[in-house]
C-alpha cells in the first residue's frame, strides 16, 4: 500500500532498515504531521539505551543528569511514554527489557508521581501477552501500597508536592512560598497524582483478573472506584468548571484543603486516565478553546494568564543564566500529551458539544507545530505559548523525550482504540465534514502490531488518491476485513495470534562506569577518558545537536585505531559500529577493519566488511567466533579534512541476525 523502503530511506538516510522491520507507516497529505511522525521514531530510537544483561531501557534526556538514576540514566516520570509509542513496535524486546526494569529492576523508585502498571495494562491490550503482563503483580501491589506515604485516608485522596508530580513551581507551589519561589514545597492533592493511582488500581485489578485472582480485582477495582469517588467529589471545582488542586500544607500563606485560585492543564488527567464518565464534567475542555484561559497562540498553556504569577521566571540555571523548567503558563508537551489522550478519550466515549473532533485536529497540529525549533524537527522542553518559541535553551533539552506523538497518531488520528477483548476498533477522529479545515482527505496506516497480527487502517475520501476505493477500509494481515463509504467507527472480530518468541543479543562492550571492564583505549585522545566511555555506553544517535562519542579529531590524516580490553578472554562473533556524518566536520571512515589480539599480535577476526562504510547507520559485521581478551577497531581516515566520530560500538557473542538484515552485513 505505501512505498515503505522509499519512505524510510527518506526520513532515515542509511539507518532506514531499522524502521522498516519495526514501525508501522503512516501517510496524509499534511507534510508536517508526516515529518514529525517519523522524526519522533528517530527521538524513539535514540533514547534506546544498552545496558548489557538487563537489555535496552529508556532514557529521558540524550545526556546524563544529576537527578536521573545512576547509572542508567532513567526517570520514572517519563516512563509510561515509550511504552505509549513503543506497544506498536514490532519487536517486542524493547518493552519487554524497559517494563521489565521498572518492576524488577529497580527503575520504578517512586522518584516521581507515575502511573506506570497502567502504561504496562496498555501495553498488553496491544500485543495481547497476557503471561507477560501479569508476571510483575507483586510488584505493582508492592509499589501501589507503598504510595500510602502520600495518602490522607480521611479525604481518600492521594497529595504530593509539585515538584516530585515532576511539575515544579505549579499554582500550589508558587502560592505556598508567598510568591517567592515554588520549586519546593506546596504539597496538595492534585488531580494527575490522583487519576495515576485509580489507573494503577484499574490496571492492578484488570491484571488480577486476568490472572485468575478475583479476590486482588475486586480489592482495586474497590480502590479505583473510591478515587473516582472522591475525585469528583472533592476536586472539581464547580465555580471553575475544571478539576484542581487542594492544599495539603497549611501555612502563613494557604491552608489546608482549601482549593488553588486558578486553572491548570494538569486538571485534564482524569480524562487521560479513564476517571471520568460523567458527560456533565466536560465542560471542562471549554477551557481548552478559549484564548484568555489554557489555549494559547502557540499551544496548550499550563497555566492561564489570569493566575498573577503566569510566566513569571524564577529559577535560573546556574552555570549559564538560561532559564530552566517551571509550570506557571509554559507549553508542556508532557501534558499537551495527557491532554490530548484526554480529549480523545472523551470524543470516544462520551456524548457531549462542548468540544470536537474539528478542535481536536486543530490541538493536534499545533502539537505538531511545537516540534519545529528553527524550521528543523527538535522537541525540547517547554515552550513560550505566545510565540512557540522554547524557554529552556540549555543543551540537554534537545531531541527531550518526555512526550508521546506517534501513539496520538495511531489512536487518535487514525483512531486504534486498544482493547484487551477480542475486538479491533478503529474510529478516526477527523471531522466528518470535508469543507472542516481540519479534516483530511486521506490517510493511511500500515502495518501496526495488534494482538499478533498486522492491522492496516486506509481513508481516501474519493478513492483518487490510492485507487484502492472511497471511504475507509481497515486490514488484518493484508485483507480487508471492515470498510465504510463515510468515516465512521468499526469494529470487527480478531483473535489473538501466537506471538513470535522474544530473541535479545546482549552487547558485551558496554560499560555505563569508569571502572571495570571493557576499559577503552585509542591512537588518539586517549587521554580523553569520558569520550573514550561515550563509544560504549550503550547510546546511540544521529543528531548532530549533541554529539557524544571518541573521535580522530587531530589527527584525521593518519590511520588511528579504539581498542577494548575486556579484562578476560571473550568470546565475540559479531559487531555493530556507528559513525556519525555531521556535514561538517565527521564522515564515516575510508574502511575499517575489526582485529583480536593474541600470542603478541593483532590479528584480524577473518570476515572484512564489503563495501563503503556507513555514517548514520549500522555497520554490522559477523566472523567465526573469537575468544580473546583484547578486541580494536583500526579506521582508515576519509578523503579530505574530516575525521570520523566513533558514536557506539557493540560486540556480541553470537550473530544477531534480525538486527543485521538490511544492514552492511557480512557472513
Amino acid at each position: 500500500m505505501l512505498p515503505q523502503a522509499a519512505i524510510a530511506r527518506r526520513y532515515f538516510g542509511n539507518d532506514a532498515p531499522w524502521y522498516e522491520n519495526n514501525i508501522p507507516f503512516f501517510d496524509s497529505p499534511d507534510a508536517k504531521t508526516n515529518q514529525i511522525y517519523y522524526y519522533r521514531w528517530e527521538v524513539f530510537r535514540a533514547h534506546i539505551r544498552a545496558v548489557g544483561a538487563q537489555g535496552n531501557l529508556f532514557t529521558e534526556f540524550l545526556q546524563d543528569m544529576t537527578w536521573d538514576r545512576d547509572p542508567y540514566s532513567t526517570l520514572n516520570d517519563s516512563a509510561i511514554f515509550p511504552i505509549y509509542d513503543g506497544r506498536w513496535l514490532r519487536d517486542r524486546s524493547y518493552l519487554d527489557d524497559w517494563i521489565s526494569y521498572l518492576w524488577t529492576g529497580g527503575g520504578n523508585n517512586r522518584h516521581f508521581s507515575e502511573s506506570i502498571a497502567d502504561a504496562t495494562w496498555q501495553r498488553y491490550e496491544v500485543d495481547g501477552d497476557a503471561a507477560f503482563a501479569t508476571r510483575f503483580l507483586p510488584s505493582m501491589e508492592q509499589t501501589y501500597n507503598l504510595w500510602d506515604d502520600h495518602y490522607d485516608f480521611d479525604k481518600h485522596l492521594y497529595w504530593i508536592e509539585p515538584l516530585l508530580d515532576a511539575t515544579e513551581y505549579s499554582i500550589a507551589s508558587i502560592d505556598a512560598s508567598g510568591g517567592k519561589d515554588g520549586f519546593r514545597g506546596g504539597d496538595a492533592f492534585r488531580p494527575s497524582i490522583n487519576s495515576y493511582m485509580f489507573a494503577n488500581a484499574r490496571a492492578i485489578s484488570r491484571l488480577a483478573a486476568l490472572a485468575g485472582d478475583d479476590t486482588t480485582a475486586s480489592r482495586y477495582a474497590a480502590k479505583a472506584a473510591d478515587l473516582r469517588r472522591h475525585v469528583e467529589q472533592h476536586l472539581w471545582s464547580t465555580e471553575l468548571g475544571h478539576f484542581i488542586d487542594r492544599y495539603k500544607v497549611d501555612n502563613a500563606f494557604v491552608h489546608y484543603w482549601d482549593p488553588v485560585g486558578g486553572r491548570e492543564l494538569a486538571g485534564y488527567t482524569p480524562w487521560t486516565f479513564g476517571l471520568v464518565d460523567d458527560p456533565k464534567y466536560a465542560v471542562a475542555w471549554a477551557h481548552a478553546l478559549k484564548a484568555d484561559q489554557l489555549h494559547g497562540p502557540h499551544g496548550l498553556r499550563t497555566v492561564e494568564p489570569s493566575y498573577k504569577h503566569y510566566m513569571q521566571q524564577f529559577r535560573y540555571d546556574e552555570a549559564t543564566g538560561l532559564r530552566e523548567c517551571q509550570w506557571n503558563g509554559p507549553v508542556w508537551p508532557f501534558q499537551t500529551t495527557q491532554a490530548l489522550i484526554g480529549l480523545a478519550n472523551l470524543l470516544n466515549t462520551s456524548s457531549q458539544t462542548v468540544i470536537t473532533r474539528s478542535d481536536y485536529m486543530s490541538l493536534l497540529k499545533q502539537y505538531t507545530e511545537l516540534h519545529y525549533v528553527d524550521g528543523h524537527p527538535d522537541i525540547q522542553e517547554d515552550y513560550d505559548p505566545a510565540t512557540g518559541k522554547p524557554i529552556v535553551g540549555l543543551p540537554r533539552s534537545h531531541h527531550y523525550y518526555h512526550s508521546a506523538y506517534d501513539d496520538l497518531i495511531i489512536t487518535g488520528l487514525v483512531g486504534i482504540r486498544p482493547r484487551a477483548d477480542n475486538v479491533l476498533e478503529v474510529n478516526p477522529l477527523l471531522p466528518r465534514d470535508a469543507s472542516d479545515p481540519n479534516a483530511m482527505a486521506w490517510f493511511a496506516l500500515e502495518n501496526a502490531p495488534y494482538h499478533g497480527h498486522l492491522v492496516s487502517v486506509l481513508y481516501d475520501r474519493d478513492g483518487s488518491h490510492y485507487h484502492r476505493g472511497a471511504g475507509l477500509q481497515v486490514f488484518i494481515d493484508g485483507r480487508k476485513v471492515a470498510s465504510s463509504p463515510v468515516l465512521a467507527r468499526l469494529t470487527v472480530p480478531i483473535d489473538q495470534a501466537p506471538l513470535p518468541p522474544v530473541t535479545r543479543h546482549v552487547d558485551l562492550a558496554v560499560n555505563l562506569v569508569a571502572d571495570g571492564f571493557p576499559q577503552p583505549s585509542a591512537s588518539v585522545n586517549g587521554d580523553d577518558k569520558k569520550a573514550l566511555r561515550q563509544s560504549i555506553d550503550g547510546r546511540m544517535w544521529f543528531f548532530p545537536q549533541i554529539q557524544e562519542g571518541w573521535s580522530t579529531a587531530g589527527a584525521a590524516d593518519k590511520p588511528q585505531w579504539y581498542a577494548l580490553d575486556f579484562g578476560t578472554p571473550t568470546t565475540i562473533a559479531s559487531s555493530q559500529i556507528f559513525f556519525l556524518d555531521d556535514a561538517t566536520h565527521f564522515a564515516a571512515p575510508a574502511s575499517y577493519a575489526i582485529q583480536y589480539f593474541k600470542d603478541g599480535a593483532w590479528h584480524a577476526v577473518g570476515s572484512e566488511p564489503v563495501g563503503k562504510p556507513l555514517a548514520n547507520g549500522v555497520n554490522a559485521l559477523g566472523w567465526a567466533p573469537v575468544t580473546a581478551r583484547r578486541f580494536r577497531v583500526q579506521l582508515t581516515p576519509p578523503a579530505g579534512q574530516r575525521a570520523v566520530r566513533l558514536l557506539e560500538w557493540k560486540l556480541y557473542a553470537s550473530a544477531p541476525v534480525h538486527q543485521l538484515v538490511g544492514a552492511t552485513q557480512h557472513p
